[in-house]
């Protein structure tokens, strides 16, 4: 795995800055600590660092073709490099090394554009082609590896994978996005291709990006899609098998490697199912990772270590402290962008552990996007039955209504929060289920923006990310699409970012085989009834792996990886948050009523209200202001 930078002048030959493109390529040393490279020809530098995981004797980059006219820099893995290679050879090609990166350069000569369509793995690369004057930028299907891009008011091209990078440039307008602070608020995260800044970008997955010097608009293309097709007629057990027998392929693929490699093991179905596989596939112990909390409330180390003993791996766990929150500014810098999904503190610490024992370590992510796992599927298909009974004009105002009198009970069970579920039956689908989702609701984001925020926004509203998709979304029934919406923002904006930038700080890398982009396409396939069945999500998942792990481990009560926020703001985080309206990262922007923080952070303190995720939005958001250097009124 690996990190890469670049300037292009689009319009000219003008001399590229080769110690701010040094300085940019160092500030991602994190991801590549065992070489650097740079190239610079006339108007075009390009950086990058190494961690070397493949032909650690060669494959140093930037890497060129033979005559040197075609140069690519590249951060990721391609599994079929080898089927590739012998293909390329057959066309008169000649390699020099046994990495995959070399499998880049010769596939763009040989099929242009079109050779992303061919490779499987995870990767985001940038191939500068001295013959045809372009630069092509590419990022995997799934957005597993990241990539952002600015073109500046001078007409260069910058580029790198991390943000902090691109931050290095004094020409980049640090300028906010409004709509983006918008969506962070609800979403808790920048989704794609939008980031914090608003001359800034990331490209989306399975997207392409061609500039042409001289030619100033860019030409991207979407080069592949989650198709939600029609899987041919196969019966339910037949189902299980082909699960199993294309899981167990899509890990061997993943087990390449000339360093030492393992897997995280947090307990839950889907890294308990990557490490049978591994187990089965491998010659020797599988290293297993996974970390323990004091509180038994968030503890799922007992059956992480259930599963290590059935396998007989090589486990090693760790403790994370209850008063972790130390990592909040650690956190920030890693992250570049505001981030508010807590479980990046155990992620991190997870990462940290695994760094000691492993360089490439396989996670079980993508299962919960793929099979249905999340409880918020099986609250949407609820709640779209009762849609489908009432017409919007009779739901709207009945619903509304319900939910404007019924009390916000934070502190009873579950089956009494009955607010939030009329407030989302109010609404049309794609709003609920945003409001489902939602780390600030829509009633509260209107309390905490300012009056003059609120006007530059103009009406603008998170819920069109979710309408952008679902109005190209491949699919014919309702659990489909919040899974397809899940898969285009969620998963590459929170779950893939959380683990690229948590495992990369330690130059750990991971690999994910339950998306290994085949084994998306025939799961997408399958039957809805089979993935979410009555009340049970991943059902087929979990019936396919009855034969690997007891059932202890498939069918008990999710837990996640959370961490005790309310609690942390009711205790050692109490004084740091009493005058949070007024830190620098949010005071002095203009973006927030300051009044609606002290209330909130009142109410929750006083324990009238439980709004500790408001609040750690919040003080994710005032962390990263301060370290992008944006801490007064932009």
């Amino acid at each position: 795995m690996c990190g890469f930078v670049g300037i292009v002048d689009l319009q000219g030959q003008r001399e590229i800055d080769p110690d701010l493109l040094r300085r940019m390529n160092d500030s991602q040393s994190h991801r590549g600590p065992d070489e650097q490279g740079v190239h610079l020809s006339p108007g075009v530098g390009l950086g990058h660092r190494r961690l070397s995981i493949i032909d650690l004797s060669s494959g140093q980059q930037p890497l060129y073709n033979e005559d040197r006219s075609v140069v690519v820099v590249y951060n990721g893995e391609i599994y079929n490099h080898a089927s590739l290679r012998e293909e390329l050879q057959q066309h008169g090609h000649v390699f020099r090394t046994h990495c995959d990166t070399e499998v880049i350069v010769h596939a763009w000569e040989q099929w242009g554009e079109s050779a992303v369509t061919r490779f499987n793995g995870m990767f985001s690369f940038a191939l500068w082609d001295a013959n045809k004057s372009e630069l092509f930028l590419a990022r995997d299907r799934l957005g597993i590896k990241p990539l952002y891009y600015a073109v500046l008011p001078n007409d260069q091209l910058i580029f790198g994978t991390e943000l902090k990078a691109l931050l290095l440039h004094p020409d980049l307008p640090r300028e906010l996005n409004g709509t983006a602070v918008e969506e962070y608020f609800a979403f808790g995260y920048v989704p794609e291709p939008k980031t914090i800044l608003k001359h800034a970008c990331k490209l989306l997955p399975a997207h392409t990006l061609r500039f042409r010097r001289g030619k100033k608009a860019p030409d991207q293309k979407e080069y592949w899609d989650v198709p939600f097709g029609t899987a041919p007629a196969v019966s339910f057990q037949d189902a299980q098998e082909e699960l199993v027998e294309r899981l167990r392929a899509s890990v061997q693929r993943r087990l390449m490697a000339e360093v030492p490699l393992g897997a995280f093991l947090s307990g839950g179905v889907d890294s308990s199912a990557v490490v049978a596989m591994m187990s089965g596939l491998s010659e020797s112990k599988v290293n297993t990772c996974s970390i323990s909390f004091g509180d038994p409330r968030y503890n799922e180390s007992q059956f992480a270590e259930q599963v290590a003993k059935q396998y007989g791996t090589n486990h090693f766990v760790e403790s994370v402290q209850a008063d972790d929150f130390g990592l909040i500014d650690t956190l920030a810098a890693n992250y570049d962008e505001p981030f508010a999904d807590s479980s990046a503190m155990p992620t991190y610490r997870v990462c940290q552990l695994a760094r000691k024992h492993v360089t490439v370590a396989l996670s079980g992510d993508g299962g919960d996007e793929n099979f249905a796992g999340y409880r918020r599927y099986r609250w949407h298909a609820y709640e779209e039955k009762v849609r489908s009974l009432l017409p919007q004009a009779i739901r709207g105002p009945l619903f509304g209504m319900l939910g404007s009198v019924y009390p916000k009970l934070d502190w009873a069970p579950k089956y009494l929060r009955a607010k939030t579920t009329f407030q989302a039956l109010a609404r049309d689908s794609l709003a609920g289920f945003l409001d489902s989702v939602s780390v600030v609701s829509d009633e509260n984001r209107r309390l905490l923006f300012s009056k003059a925020f609120k006007d530059s926004l103009q009406g603008y509203n998170a819920v069109e990310v979710f309408r952008h998709y679902a109005n190209k979304a491949p699919v014919d029934d309702a659990l489909s699409l919040v899974q397809y919406l899940d898969l285009k923002t969620y998963l590459p904006g929170d779950i893939l970012t959380k683990v690229d930038r948590a495992s990369m700080a330690h130059s750990l890398e991971v690999r994910v085989p339950i998306l290994d982009h085949t084994f998306v396409e025939w799961v997408s396939s399958l039957n809805p009834d089979w993935k979410l069945h009555g009340r049970e999500g991943k059902h087929i998942f979990k019936q396919a792996m009855r034969k690997h792990l007891p059932d202890d481990i498939l069918f008990r009560e999710k837990m996640g990886f959370a961490v005790p926020l309310a609690s942390w703001f009711r205790g050692p985080l109490k004084e740091r948050i009493r005058t949070l309206a007024d830190a620098p990262g949010l005071g002095q922007l203009g973006l927030f009523d300051s009044n609606a923080i002290n209330t909130m952070v009142q109410h929750h303190q006083a324990g009238l209200r439980d709004h500790s995720a408001i609040i750690w939005s919040l003080v994710m958001f005032e962390a990263s202001m301060r370290n992008l250097g944006l801490s007064s009124s932009t």
